[in-house]
């Protein structure tokens, strides 16, 4: 079946719309330009209704279909940036200092935004769908917001879909599987507390920069001598600090940011409980004290296989065959629409982008030529489950 021409044949309008949300980025919970222009957009469709400010910037449109039946599918797309300064150099680059669109976001709500423009036109499908715009997907809790806010309560769902583009692979591939898709991430804070002193005399100190440099290296044993060889997890050290700015001061307090990464939660909870125990456990060994804290970020996504067989079809129909690749490895990045699947039935996708800097880089631009892809996707995946 390929592509739905007329999506193609508006890639143009869609394309500008994503890069004027590039131009104007907005980091979590802060998407306000994106916000307004896809309420707009909304009503200009005719959506039966359009619903703003949930979990904070987050919108739900309501599309009803011109024959009656009680199943609703969410269709997600995020829409925030990240805090980077932009270095792609396009006319279209970001506008706003240290913010930019390096992750594809954009790229999703156009995608999303084309989905609705063409499903609205004609409405044949029996039932409705929810088009779920969520902010803050990058670290920041958005997908919870909206969860809290009551989103599933409010816009029910039988299943939901959500899709993501993917630099460095072909170029309107499409990647899924069923079951664990992408892994859980756990943010951690570790605050260690020694005794400065004169760098002529750490014998009277209690150095604050060796127990976390040793903390950083005993942590790395967690997974190699604490997790099942059949599972996986990863400990990441991502900040560390320790010092006054001065050659000859012994630090009285460090600091250290990371996150653990796991596939299966109790792994997440296993590699919890040995940090925690290593980062006391090495403070109190060199005379000093340290807490942890941690923050949960990201649950993994799963997908389901029902949601799954129904995706593989339709990026069947959409792609051909040759071109979906239903057992992918699972991906150890993480993605917080696996909140959502985990109350709803769902199916996460990636579509491949072809060449390019990948995300979360100065460097990084949405391949606008996947747009009408990843829409007609979304509108097959819609005349597949509401027939």
């Amino acid at each position: 079946m390929g592509m739905i021409e007329s999506i193609v044949a508006a890639q143009d309008e869609f394309a500008r719309m994503r890069r004027a949300m590039h131009e104007n980025p907005g980091l979590g919970f802060q998407e306000t330009f994106a916000a307004e222009l896809v309420a707009t957009k909304l009503r200009e469709y005719g959506m039966d209704e359009v619903h703003t400010g949930i979990g904070g910037t987050g919108i739900v449109g309501v599309l009803r279909g011109k024959r009656p039946s009680n199943r609703t599918i969410g269709l997600r797309a995020d829409m925030d940036a990240l805090p980077i300064t932009e270095e792609t150099g396009k006319p279209y680059s970001s506008k706003v200092p240290g913010v930019m669109h390096a992750c594809g976001h954009d790229g999703h709500t156009a995608t999303l935004l084309a989905t609705a423009w063409h499903l609205s036109r004609d409405r044949d499908f029996a039932g409705k769908v929810h088009f779920i715009f969520q902010p803050a997907e990058e670290g920041l809790g958005g997908a919870l917001a909206m969860l809290k806010d009551g989103l599933l309560e409010r816009f029910p769902c039988d299943r939901i879909y959500a899709y993501h583009n993917a630099p460095g692979y072909a170029k309107d591939h499409i990647f899924t599987r069923s079951g664990r898709m992408m892994a859980g991430s756990r943010f951690f804070t570790i605050r260690v507390q020694g005794r400065g002193g004169h760098a002529a005399l750490p014998q009277t100190t209690i150095d604050a920069t060796q127990i976390a440099a040793n903390i950083v290296m005993t942590a790395q044993s967690i997974v190699a001598r604490n997790v099942d060889p059949i599972e996986s997890g990863i400990v990441s050290f991502t900040d560390v600090y320790a010092g006054t700015n001065s050659f000859n001061v012994i630090p009285d307090k460090a600091s250290m940011k990371g996150c653990l990464r796991y596939f299966n939660k109790a792994v997440g909870d296993q590699m919890t409980q040995r940090l925690t125990e290593v980062v006391q456990g090495v403070a109190t060994t060199y005379g000093g004290s340290a807490e942890i804290t941690f923050e949960d970020i990201f649950v993994p996504l799963v997908n389901d296989p029902d949601a799954t067989a129904i995706a593989l079809a339709v990026a069947t129909e959409t792609v051909g065959a040759e071109n979906v690749h239903g057992d992918v490895a699972p991906f150890t990045g993480s993605e917080d629409f696996a909140f959502m699947v985990e109350d709803v039935p769902g199916n996460y996708i990636m579509v491949g982008a072809g060449p390019g800097a990948m995300p979360h880089n100065p460097g990084f631009d949405f391949n606008d030529d996947i747009l009408p892809t990843a829409a007609s996707y979304f509108c097959r995946l819609i005349a597949a489950e509401l027939a």
